[in-house]
């Protein structure tokens, strides 16, 4: 399920992301939050974020 709600998401929360290369096969990548750059408080595809390592993508799940 996509974390649609940008009020969810924090800086430093770990994440499973989809990178835009991945959209068709749907692989996640995980990492941790450095910054949110979907502006408006939701998103239907999921909000987008870049990684502390520079990857960016639209958050699928909030990890533990």
């Amino acid at each position: 399920m996509k974390t649609k709600v940008r009020s969810q998401i924090k800086v430093g929360q770990r994440v499973a992301i989809v990178l835009k290369a991945n959209q068709f096969t749907g692989e996640l990548t995980e990492g941790i939050v450095q910054k949110l750059l979907t502006k408006s408080p939701t998103h239907p595809h999921g909000i987008k974020v870049r990684l502390s390592d520079g990857q960016i993508g639209r958050v699928q799940r909030i990890l533990s």
